[in-house]
């Protein structure tokens, strides 16, 4: 049997999240270890679009809800943290933009959207023009109205790589996870490929496979629910950088632009929004391709796609489930003693998240203990981006 292994908290799960969770422990002295089965943010967390919400996308009604309220400080926390001034050290992380922005094509709609979104997020959103403009959109052809929002959009891989180095030796590759139990029955730990490790609080950060391992442990709550998406990729030469919601006449974005660069310098936009949602769920790759092609002829006629290259992605994000399969507002933990279960809900609540284990921990009277230094252990890689295999 391998040496048994001891730690404060012991975390599976290694995307953002869990990553993130991972660093704030560590620097407030306790001893952890990250068990992860894949890659280092191998399922959502390279599958974002790396927008750090600050809640404008759910104002678009004029009132703010409880999720736009909840998210409204974080661009403020991860700014600091890329600064080097925050609650981590995140300064070497590569900021794809410093802002996101609402974009109205010119329709009606869109403009009454646009401008009950600025009235909701009280003065967070800015009017641009002229060469204020995302290079995308300096066009002369272009007559729609343009919000900077106080948002902005990290290179995730870039994110994971600076959390990874964070982690220092804390980080373990895993094939099996089992529980470990005392002679009582409780959870007092888990045995990974064999080996015993033994914590005072384990923390469940692994999104989608969060179920798979709650059925292994044999615990039935918290239940997950499943947000699909169907993202489209598209590269080409004619591509400028654009960072963007389109916005339509309905509650959520008509399609939202991430731009991603590329090995060979070209840039590769990413899009979400409603397109990818259930209409652009129940489409095939073509269909799906079609749709997104059709938008961005509309939406931006003068961007020439006929060298471009596309493909699709499907995502399926994990949130606790929720009454009506709404949308939780916050990152969620649920208390199962020993064992604590979350989903951040968002890439931009990874801090939340953070602070609800944190919480926990300081109520339970958990504090930092001694441990054996742990050995040299197998390091999980960091994952791919879908452009990165796709073209």
């Amino acid at each position: 049997m391998s040496q048994t292994l001891s730690t404060d908290v012991l975390i599976v799960g290694g995307g953002v999240a869990g990553l993130w969770l991972n660093a704030r422990l560590r620097a407030k002295g306790y001893a952890t270890l990250l068990v992860e089965r894949e890659s280092l943010g191998g399922g959502q967390s390279v599958k974002s679009q790396g927008i750090i919400h600050g809640g404008a996308k759910y104002a678009l009604h004029g009132a703010l809800s409880g999720a736009s309220e909840a998210i409204a400080d974080m661009p403020r926390r991860w700014r600091e943290a890329l600064d080097g001034s925050g609650e981590l050290d995140l300064s070497g992380v590569r900021l794809l933009s410093d802002a996101h922005y609402l974009w109205s094509p010119g329709t009606l709609a869109g403009n009454l959207t646009s401008f009950f979104a600025s009235k909701a997020v009280r003065g967070r959103v800015d009017q641009v023009k002229g060469e204020q403009l995302p290079p995308a959109l300096q066009n002369p052809k272009f007559k729609g109205k343009v919000y900077r929002l106080a948002e902005l959009v990290v290179d995730v891989p870039s994110l994971i790589a600076r959390l990874a180095e964070l982690a220092g030796d804390s980080l373990l590759a895993a094939d099996d996870i089992q529980p470990l139990h005392d002679n009582d029955g409780q959870l007092v730990g888990l045995r990974v490929d064999g080996r015993e490790i033994r914590a005072q609080r384990i923390v469940l950060s692994a999104g989608r496979g969060n179920a798979d391992l709650l059925a292994s442990l044999d615990v039935p709550q918290p239940a997950q629910q499943l947000r699909p998406l169907h993202m489209v990729m598209v590269k080409g030469p004619s591509l400028k950088p654009l960072y963007a919601h389109c916005l339509g006449g309905g509650p959520k974005p008509r399609v939202t632009v991430t731009s991603h660069p590329s090995a060979d310098g070209e840039w590769v936009w990413y899009l979400g929004g409603d397109l990818a949602e259930a209409d652009g769920v129940a489409r095939d790759e073509a269909a799906q391709i079609d749709a997104a092609r059709k938008e961005l002829s509309q939406l931006l006629p003068w961007i020439d796609l006929s060298t471009a290259q596309w493909a699709t992605l499907r995502v399926e994000r994990a949130e606790p489930a929720q009454s009506g399969f709404v949308r939780p507002d916050n990152a969620f933990i649920s208390d199962q003693g020993a064992l604590l279960v979350g989903w951040p809900t968002k890439l931009a609540l990874a801090p939340d998240f953070a602070d609800r284990v944190l919480s926990h921990l300081e109520r339970d009277g958990i504090r930092p203990a001694a441990h054996p230094a742990l050995p040299e252990l197998p390091r999980p890689v960091i994952g791919r981006t879908a452009w990165e295999t796709a073209f």
